[in-house]
């Protein structure tokens, strides 16, 4: 919103020679945030200038320039001659006033004028159009002082104060829930707050009753929206006889334009004018257009409307029209309620008699209407913030009188068709500002503070230091006590509130979850792989891409009812969906050699049907049992952590040729997750389970529950998300690795006596997992055991078909001797008996 200085001032008392960065810094201090300053770009000498004489003299390009003699007044030369200026536009005739820059002067953009030879003759100076001077966007002729409605003014007259080139604007970014500020009134009502200037309201205005002639209005909204009808007060005021196509006062025009909008006709530029001072959207119909009754009411199906904007528009059911029909029933639409008029209605050139419409529609009927149609308006982005309940009389009588006093016409008939409802009051304690800032003001104070802004402040019934607030109708922002704590806050002055620092609360500290979870976190970076987080949304095609089977349970996922994107609109079921297409993005913008992870929650709905959760009305606590039923709704969440590498796991370099992530990196990690909260997890052997290549997938248990797999991906889904081939993946379950993690690990004492080494090779059928060996040595060996490691697998003619050969590495120790060889053997053979036992395997000779 634009707020010109010299309109500003009309409103709230501005201090002698205020400039605007000091304005807009009073209006931060409230809360608005400032978007720029806008004028005052235009500096050194430009005045009016009357063109003497002109001679017109043709290029050999083609184009005709004019010699002209213009006079100055005072900025004449010395001998008092007329200044020779070399111009390209052919509009203006001799003896017209126009404005000139001279030598020295700097237009916007930094465009600085100076005496210069062209086309054979030293211009001294420049004629200037409205675009070369940043009054507006015309530039097919230089500006015409006769056309401007200046009347006489002598040559030499400063231009920049007689179009006002040397104010200034300044331009504030209102929120949502500020729209009170979306005009003049409302930015000097925030001034005043800010420096106490006195404040004078221009809708304090004496306005007619509505008179037995008044036009037809019925209010017929058969669907409302939460509760609230699309509109409830609808004020139409008569003008007749009035020039509607008439050029706007000079004033207006200049103001229009320093706030940002076209001058177009006397009709619309007064229902602008009267916007962005007021804040109250209007719209002007031809009288003689219209049929009475004027029906407000919600769309029907099948009906169309061609807008201002000449585009045709299939209305939906929820939008708010205003139609009329001889009938009665409002079959012809004439407009979008509180969002754009219609072509059958429109004011033109022939157009005498007007109909003011100023109403109050329903902010979220126009916010939906103005986004279905994708036509944001001054006047919807007023609405859809909430326009002053009490406003339309007022706006429509200001209308009326600029319409009367500069286009002729005489006030009418006058309807006034008021449906509202009282603004509810709003009960809080007085010292809740306090509580939630934490500051010391005093019950005064803080119901200065309430009134100041327009606030009715009385003590609620039964006292208790409790008060009974009624806000401003200006205010439909302010519903609840934190809205007018807020308020107290930025009127009290932001910079005064003091930082507090917050005390902890007295408790346990970190729960075991998160205290694994930030473990196991710190882990995988340190192992060398970067953390990221991704929307939890996917698409169907996604679960085609992994390759899961029809009826697999991860099919299975919630389809979200307002999705962020329509190509995602599922919730995603593994973490590798995203994880993966996160790898994806990265490895087209040339990454080569990546390692990720991500700790997240996927939604893995129940089988059996999930109830639908309960849709309570807004700003109502839902009741307990409708808590109960949202909480029986909600699908379960299990928390997950996924690994993908590709690339390079150790790069090339002076120590060696380097080696590519394979399967073992992915298991090793989905390992780490477990080990490093002192789980063992249990290899479990091959798996064939998308998105893993059968055969190069592991499956993990803890406790006999499935803990995750790790492996390498299956070359189709490589493939299909446009992946490097042979990259490997981990997926495994936090919840499961939580659970298992809780029990007390008594400690083992480090020995420190000599460590004995044993080496075994045993021949198992090719089938038998190899962790399957592991564990049987393992439990054979017995507690001398330390560690027991994989180094070999063989396969060949040496250990005949069908069979493969393993060779593991044993380490004994004992914590209180040092072992003999005759105990170390004993162990050994114990650990070969138990492998012979469990999986059939024989010492390889």
């Amino acid at each position: 919103m634009r707020a010109p200085l010299n309109w500003l001032g009309e409103y709230v008392e501005l201090p002698e020679g205020v400039t605007g960065e000091q304005v807009a810094a009073a209006l931060v201090k409230v809360g608005l945030e400032e978007e720029g300053l806008h004028g005052g770009d235009v500096v050194g000498p430009v005045v009016v200038g009357r063109v003497v004489s002109f001679t017109p003299e043709p290029q050999k390009n083609g184009k005709t320039i004019r010699w002209c003699q213009v006079d100055v007044g005072s900025y004449n030369p010395d001998d008092g001659q007329p200044r020779g200026i070399v111009c390209g536009a052919g509009n203006f005739v001799e003896g017209d006033l126009v404005l000139v820059a001279l030598p020295g002067a700097v237009l916007p953009g930094g465009f600085a004028i100076a005496a210069r030879k062209t086309y054979g003759h030293v211009s001294d100076g420049m004629i200037c159009s409205a675009r070369e001077l940043g009054l507006g966007d015309d530039h097919s002729g230089i500006i015409r002082l006769v056309e401007w409605e200046f009347g006489d003014v002598e040559p030499g007259t400063d231009a920049l104060t007689l179009l006002g080139l040397d104010e200034q604007t300044v331009e504030v970014n209102v929120t949502p829930d500020r729209g009170y500020a979306f005009s003049l009134r409302g930015i000097a009502r925030e001034y005043s707050h800010s420096t106490g200037a006195a404040f004078t309201d221009p809708a304090l205005l004496d306005t007619p009753a509505p008179t037995d002639d008044g036009p037809a209005v019925r209010l017929a909204d058969d669907a409302p929206i939460n509760g609230h009808a699309g509109c409830d007060r609808y004020v139409a005021r008569v003008v007749r006889g009035v020039d509607a196509a008439a050029t706007s006062p000079r004033w207006m025009q200049k103001r229009l334009e320093q706030a940002g909008m076209r001058p177009i006709s006397l009709a619309v530029d007064v229902t602008n004018y009267v916007m962005l001072a007021l804040g109250q959207p209007l719209h002007a119909f031809d009288l003689s257009k219209l049929v009475a009754p004027v029906v407000v009411r919600r769309a029907r199906a099948g009906e169309r409307l061609t807008t201002l904007d000449d585009v045709e528009r299939t209305l939906h059911a929820e939008d708010l029209l205003i139609t009329d029909s001889p009938s009665g029933d409002g079959s012809r639409v004439l407009a979008l309620a509180g969002v754009m008029g219609g072509a059958s209605s429109e004011v033109g050139t022939t157009t005498t008699d007007l109909l003011i419409e100023s109403a109050h529609f329903d902010p979220i009927t126009v916010a939906r209407t103005a986004r279905r149609h994708k036509l944001s308006t001054e006047a919807s982005r007023r609405y859809e913030r909430g326009v002053d309940l009490d406003l339309a009389a007022a706006a429509a009588e200001l209308a009326v009188r600029l319409l009367v006093e500069h286009g002729g016409g005489t006030p009418a008939a006058v309807t006034d068709v008021d449906e509202r409802e009282p603004v509810p009051p709003i009960e809080m304690p007085w010292d809740l500002p306090n509580r939630i800032v934490g500051a010391q003001w005093t019950e005064a104070q803080v119901v200065e503070t309430l009134r100041e802004i327009g606030c009715t402040v009385e003590p609620a019934v039964g006292g208790g230091g409790t008060l009974r607030v009624t806000a401003p109708t200006w205010r439909p922002d302010l519903r609840i006590g934190v809205d007018l704590v807020e308020e107290v806050a930025r009127l009290r002055d932001y910079a005064q509130i003091g930082s507090v620092l917050p005390v902890a609360p007295p408790g346990r500290g970190l729960t075991h979850g998160q205290r694994v979870r930030r473990t196991v976190a710190r882990a995988l970076a340190d192992h060398g792989l970067v953390e990221v987080l991704s929307y939890p949304f996917v698409s169907g095609a996604t679960h085609d891409a992994l390759g899961l089977p029809a009826g697999d349970p991860r099919r299975a996922a919630i389809r979200l009812a307002n999705p962020l994107s329509d190509e995602l609109p599922l919730m995603r079921t593994e973490l590798l969906s995203t994880l993966l297409e996160t790898l994806r993005r990265n490895v087209s913008r040339g990454l080569t050699d990546i390692g990720l992870y991500e700790i997240g929650l996927v939604t893995r709905p129940a089988p059996d049907s999930t109830p639908h959760a309960p849709q309570g009305p807004v700003g109502v606590r839902p009741s307990d049992a409708d808590l109960d039923a949202i909480r029986a709704a909600v699908p379960p969440q299990p928390r997950r952590v996924a690994i993908v590498l590709t690339g390079q796991r150790d790069l090339p370099g002076w120590t060696g040729p380097g080696r590519a992530a394979d399967w073992t990196d992915a298991l090793e990690a989905a390992l780490l997750v477990a080990r490093t909260v002192g789980v063992e997890p249990t290899v479990v052997g091959d798996a064939d389970h998308m998105p893993w290549h059968p055969g190069r997938c592991a499956r993990l248990e803890i406790d006999g529950q499935l803990f995750g797999h790790a492996g390498e991906l299956h070359p189709k889904v490589c493939a299909a998300l446009d992946l490097p081939a042979r990259t490997v993946a981990a997926e495994v379950d936090v919840d499961v690795l939580t659970a298992a993690s809780g029990r007390i690990v008594k400690a083992r004492p480090i020995s420190t006596f000599p460590l004995a080494k044993e080496d075994v090779a045993v021949v198992v059928d090719a089938v038998v997992p190899a962790g399957d060996v592991e564990a049987a040595l393992s439990t054979g060996a017995g507690d001398l055991l330390e560690s027991i490691r994989l180094f070999d697998s063989y396969t060949g003619p040496q250990v005949g078909e069908g069979k493969k050969s393993l060779a593991f590495a044993l380490r004994f120790r004992a914590p209180d001797r040092t072992l003999t060889a005759q105990e170390t053997a004993a162990a050994r053979d114990a650990a070969v008996a138990e492998a012979t036992r469990a999986t059939g395997a024989v010492l390889r000779s």
